[in-house]
């Protein structure tokens, strides 16, 4: 009974956990590492085609972005989420896929003129994504699931995305029983319309994340909806637009929440009835994720509209911007409007096209209602820059520039060490994972040094018996290494992942006939004779 620490560990993305446990191998989370990575991780303990199931905390693309990978490269297990996340990761894996495809295209076609791009493969396929969600078994809350012999789980509300979870573990191996809870992403309190983290009273181990571990979010609430408000009559007063480059999943869908707030107590006095377009595919089809799974997600505030029949995340002027001619006869409309589009940090998708119409426009409002990652036009933007450019064409910053803060879906330093009381008697171990490498070494420190609880900040590759409580192995930190290209996914490494999924299943063939087993091997012999010569 094993715990090996992959991903996330002292650092913020590529969330991935491995668990042992007899003939079975389990990953909890398999994300994409994004931003500033600042170790290496060690590799699976095993191929992809030895994975047996994965249990997945929530859609977020640092949590379930690499799970088209794990197919790719052999795994055909199951994979447990809760139903709203499997919704949202249909959107989003496909999504995903869809980025990789277009910049190894783009690729493609800048380097027949520029020989020193490098050409890529795409990471994944969309036909990995589509076969990824075929292996998704979608569960509800609450229940208590056995997964396999020896293996149950549970999913509860962690309140951090619209699906999202922290999951309970319980595990029996020769006549060992223990129980290990991974939070996931802990969620912030008073968020719109999804309920606050749901706490878990038992566990002889966590895993927890520590993402804000070592600050606070600010004592007071801040007032959203009316600094939205003032900034929509100063914009719309001026004859402008106010632009939100926001997420599609999650953000976008408070600001709705926010916008009907605002329309229905008549707030903004200068351009009433202003239209809001949502100029994101992806954002629009969460949204509808959103509303459909209202009764089991949202919290009593949004639930109260609900059963009033009315759309907490809907008001008249709202329109929804599906095609490419819709968004660009957005721009044609003089009306001042609001404009939320992805992505958030504005590097890609249509956002990019609203600003290059607006940020000249000293009439118009730039808001930013999220992190923007340092690199990245957004944080560009909010720390002052003059002028950006896009779609090759350097454009001029003259609109108003704004930031709402406190918008976050992560529990503070106070929201941690709240859910972790939660526990009626303190775990044997709390393993802190999934900060920035101070917050998880500051984070483990505060909770053993001012709570007593036994914490342990692994770094990749530290593995755990889970049945003794000893660490069996210590990771050792191992600087990341800039890399000059992404992994190349090419014809080879898929003969190499279905030579692995091969030995897999001659591992699980023991139970066999004899019949069985002869026919198997002949074939493979076969197989082999016919490429060998």
């Amino acid at each position: 009974m094993k715990l090996c620490f992959i991903g996330a560990d002292h650092e913020v993305t590529g969330s991935c956990h491995y668990l042992e446990i007899g003939d079975k191998h389990i990953l909890v989370d398999y994300g994409m590492e994004q931003g500033r990575i600042s170790f290496e991780h060690v590799d699976l303990p095993v191929s992809e085609a030895e994975i047996d199931y994965v249990f997945l905390t929530h859609a977020h693309v640092d949590h379930s972005g690499n799970l088209p990978l794990l197919y790719a490269r052999g795994f055909r297990g199951k994979i447990y989420m809760t139903r709203p996340t499997a919704d949202l990761c249909s959107i989003m894996l496909r999504d995903c896929a869809h980025i990789q495809m277009q910049e190894a295209e783009w690729r493609k076609r800048k380097g027949k003129r520029n020989k020193e791009i490098k050409q890529i493969e795409p990471l994944y396929t969309m036909e990995d994504a589509d076969n990824t969600l075929r292996h998704i078994i979608p569960c509800d809350y609450d229940k208590k699931i056995e997964v396999c012999e020896g293996v149950q789980i549970r999913f509860t509300d962690i309140g951090h995305l619209l699906g999202s979870a922290s999951i309970e573990v319980w595990l029996s191996e020769k006549g060992a029983d223990k129980k290990i809870v991974f939070s996931g992403d802990i969620g912030n309190n008073d968020q719109p319309l999804i309920k606050d983290p749901t706490f878990t009273s038992t566990a002889d181990y966590v895993v927890m994340e520590s993402t804000y571990g070592d600050r606070y979010h600010g004592e007071e609430k801040p007032d959203y909806v009316g600094e939205l408000a003032e900034i929509l009559n100063r914009t719309f007063a001026r004859g402008g637009n106010v632009i939100i480059p926001s997420f599609a999943v999650g953000r976008t869908q408070e600001m709705l929440y926010f916008l009907r707030i605002i329309k229905k107590e008549k707030l903004v006095t200068v351009v009433p009835d202003f239209p809001v377009y949502v100029d994101s595919p992806m954002a629009v089809e969460a949204t509808e994720v959103f509303t459909d799974h209202a009764i089991e997600c949202y919290d009593e505030e949004a639930m109260a509209l609900v059963k009033n029949k009315i759309n907490p995340i809907s008001f008249p002027g709202l329109n929804l911007a599906i095609t490419t001619e819709e968004s660009r006869a957005i721009n044609e409309e003089e009306t001042p409007k609001v404009i939320i589009s992805a992505s958030g940090m504005c590097e890609a998708g249509r956002i990019r096209h609203h600003l290059k119409h607006n940020l000249w426009r000293p009439e118009s409002t730039i808001l930013f209602v999220g992190y923007q990652s340092i690199g990245t036009t957004g944080r560009a933007i909010i720390d002052g820059a003059d002028e950006v450019k896009l779609f090759g064409e350097v454009i001029d910053v003259e609109a108003e520039i704004c930031k709402m803060t406190g918008l976050s879906g992560h529990a503070d330093k106070g929201g941690l060490i709240r859910w972790i009381q939660g526990f009626t008697e303190k775990p044997k171990k709390v393993f802190i994972v999934h900060g920035e490498d101070s917050a998880c070494t500051s984070f483990a420190n505060c909770l053993k040094d001012e709570y007593g609880f036994s914490t342990y900040a692994p770094y990749s590759g530290t593995e755990v018996d889970l049945i003794s409580g000893q660490i069996i192995k210590e990771g050792v930190p191992k600087a990341a290494v800039k890399k000059t290209s992404k992994v190349v996914s090419d014809v080879f490494t898929r003969l190499k992942a279905a030579g692995a999924r091969l030995t897999a299943i001659i591992a699980r063939s023991e139970g066999m006939t004899n019949k069985d087993k002869a026919k198997f091997a002949d074939q493979i012999l076969a197989l082999c004779d016919k490429w060998e010569n």
